[in-house]
């Protein structure tokens, strides 16, 4: 009998009761508790398999039995590298384990250069992000190595050191090609997609997106393909593309998305191409401001899918339901899939709208409003949902970036922040937070970060238990998740009924923990500054105050205020320990602030710092703490007095908040005699003399 463990429910009247029966071959310890060695291997890989690679690893080290099941074949056929380093030491570890890789994700040409020692040699899809300086040389190896590639995507960067030529090297070592999409080539020529149609001939999906240039008569040549996106690319020939393109006789899906077609060229694919079904325009100004072609409901019998028609009911109309009226058409459509040919065109049309709708909201243009409240915000919430791992990542990505009016101020757009709430965007962000896959944990925390700058958003999250969420992922030792999560509480951190519940949550350890973790690290500066300017926002409150210095929160962040030179974690550093000083005798963190070894001096240098904000907290900082006898004496002998005045007489056209910090310090080391003399001696008298007459409320 082989090994199991069950679970059943037990009903006692109303109440249901879960309990695990054990098999008689699984048994328990001196202590009654259950031997989990003994569990069956199909068990144990399924348990593998809900882990991400790191603590797959981590479970595989505790004993000889899970080690070699660790290994499996099934639990290695596709790979996510992007989350890590990748140089040819790693790749090289990893190779006994990836004679069966199927899929892999890479991130940067570096990891595209250690792949070949990953030495799998049946890899079948290929997809790769943040290769703007890939080459030539690198992406003809990859391809020469991997001829048995079915699916190659690069993107969404701009890849402008590709050229022709390596689409070309791609088109004769991968003849079994059956997609093929790049982002940002300057020209794909003739010669390279006459290649593609000659030894390719399954291709049934291009995309040349954002390209400079792209040959329209060649692509009349691809016979094969069903699916093709020239998104983004400019300097087509429209007449010649329509020309050419329309004699396609598998054609099905065109995207001419963020290009300059015009209503003309529109209307003769969609009366000229028989066997095209559907054709995505989105972001077409030359489609958009013709009020006539937008008033024209007659698509001769295709689907054209524009931010002026109704995507999801183009949608719907595409597979035959005319009758729904369903807000995610494309989950219903999904769970209700029959046909491979259906499920193609689906992944097809998820994919180039994601695409395009995260290109749009970066670059943010005018007069989409009422687009992304009515069907922009619904369209990416349905795509959180697919099956598809780079559309759901997308689409968070999108979310978070749609919202944002100004990086700078932290402004969003309330609208769309609560057409997120109200389409229950809020759970599905924290739904995919909670996954496995440290891509979408990363994406979906950058989301909840920016929407958590609206009140509104921010109690939804806490409410849905969101804290918690990001609590955790801030202890995540994948910097970029880290760092998303550490954003999302900061902003967080500014409501004060949230406070006391990052607290509960364990976020103000887990926020301590990553400045002891990255301060000594290259590349975690932007950790660094979330984490400190969360901690600064809870170190206003009394309650959480103290909670920052029992976990060591004042030796982090003095230890960031004299070694980091970035100064975004200068300014938020010296904030924390500014606030970490402002509650006068409620607790002692004052006291402790100054009698951390270097917390003075490394304020007092910090108000010659060429950044405003960094001295005007570093200021503040030393204002407060000036208010103890022992702290106002140290900060004096640390030239403190020097410091100051010089910073009072260089800030007479500064902001206000400055003003009032440098004043304030100074009248703070003035309550000591010796350093009323030594303020005069220093010539501070003239400049508090201006800051007083200045249009500040200085307090002196």
């Amino acid at each position: 009998m082989s090994r199991r463990v069950r679970w059943r429910v037990v009903r006692r009247g109303k109440e249901k009761v879960d309990f695990i029966e054990i098999d008689h071959n699984l048994t328990l310890d001196e202590q009654g508790e259950l031997d989990w060695t003994r569990l069956p291997d199909d068990t144990v890989i399924q348990l593998f398999s809900c882990l991400n690679y790191r603590d797959r690893a981590s479970l595989s080290s505790t004993c000889r039995t899970w080690r070699s099941l660790g290994k499996s074949p099934c639990l290695w056929q596709v790979l996510d590298l992007r989350p890590h380093k990748c140089d040819a030491a790693a790749a090289s570890s990893l190779a006994s384990r990836c004679e069966n890789l199927r899929k892999l994700w890479f991130r940067g040409p570096e990891s595209a250069d250690a792949i070949i020692n990953l030495r799998a040699k049946n890899l079948r899809e290929i997809s790769c992000d943040g290769c703007r300086k890939m080459t030539d040389a690198t992406l003809c190896v990859l391809a020469a190595r991997h001829e048995v590639l079915e699916c190659l995507q690069i993107g969404p960067d701009f890849c402008e050191r590709i050229s022709s030529d390596a689409v070309k090297a791609i088109a004769i070592c991968c003849r079994k090609l059956h997609k093929l999409r790049i982002s940002g080539i300057h020209e794909v020529d003739a010669d390279a997609i006459n290649a593609l149609a000659k030894h390719c001939p399954n291709l049934m999906d291009i995309g040349f997106i954002d390209c400079r240039k792209v040959d329209e008569t060649a692509l009349g040549n691809v016979t094969s393909v069903r699916f093709l996106s020239v998104a983004g690319t400019t300097n087509i020939k429209w007449n010649l593309a329509v020309q050419q393109w329309s004699k396609l006789s598998h054609l099905i899906g065109l995207d001419v998305s963020r290009t300059d077609i015009s209503p003309n060229a529109v209307s003769r694919f969609l009366s000229s191409s028989i066997s095209l079904k559907v054709l995505c325009a989105l972001n077409c100004p030359g489609l958009e401001e013709d009020a006539t072609f937008v008033s024209n409901n007659n698509h001769k019998g295709k689907v054209l899918l524009a931010v002026f028609t109704d995507i999801l009911k183009g949608v719907a109309t595409l597979f035959g339901e005319t009758q729904r009226n369903d807000r995610n058409v494309f989950l219903h459509l999904r769970n209700s899939m029959k046909e491979k040919k259906l499920d193609d065109i689906l992944n097809w049309l998820e994919w180039i709208i994601s695409n395009s709708l995260l290109r749009v909201s970066e670059s943010n243009p005018p007069g989409l409003d009422d687009f992304w409240l009515n069907q922009g915000t619904n369209l990416l919430l349905s795509f959180m949902q697919s099956t598809q791992e780079e559309v759901q990542e997308r689409a968070a990505t999108a979310l978070a970036t749609f919202v944002v009016i100004d990086d700078e101020n932290a402004s969003i757009d309330t609208g769309r922040a609560e057409a997120v709430i109200r389409d229950d965007g809020i759970r599905l962000l924290l739904n995919l937070a909670k996954s496995w896959r440290e891509g979408l944990q990363a994406e979906a925390a950058k989301a909840i970060a920016n929407l958590s700058v609206n009140a509104k958003v921010a109690k939804a999250v806490a409410d849905d238990g969101g804290i918690d969420i990001l609590s955790n992922l801030a202890r995540s030792v994948n910097r970029l998740v880290a760092e998303e999560a550490a954003g999302g509480l900061w902003n967080l951190s500014v409501g004060e009924e949230h406070k006391g519940a990052i607290a509960e949550a364990g976020g103000v350890k887990a926020l301590v923990d990553l400045i002891f973790k990255w301060s000594s690290s290259n590349g975690g500066e932007g950790v660094l500054e979330r984490a400190a300017g969360a901690l600064a926002n809870l170190a206003a409150d009394d309650k959480c105050s103290i909670e920052v210095a029992l976990v060591g929160g004042v030796h982090a962040l003095v230890t960031l205020a004299r070694s980091c030179k970035v100064e975004g974690v200068q300014e938020q550093a010296a904030r924390a320990l500014a606030n970490l000083a402002a509650h006068g005798d409620s607790n002692s963190n004052n006291a402790a602030v100054g009698q951390e070894a270097g917390a003075l001096d490394a304020l007092v240098q910090l108000t010659r710092s060429p950044h405003d904000g960094v001295r005007q907290e570093a200021a503040g900082a030393l204002w407060n703490l000036s208010f103890d006898d022992r702290n106002r004496e140290a900060i004096a002998a640390a030239g403190g007095v020097e410091a100051l005045v010089a910073l009072a007489r260089s800030c007479s056209n500064a902001s206000h908040g400055l003003q009032e910090r440098a004043a304030g310090a100074l009248w703070g080391l003035s309550v000591s005699e010796a350093n009323s003399i030594a303020i005069g001696r220093e010539g501070g008298v003239a400049p508090l003399i201006a800051l007083a007459r200045s249009d500040a409320e200085v307090s002196l």
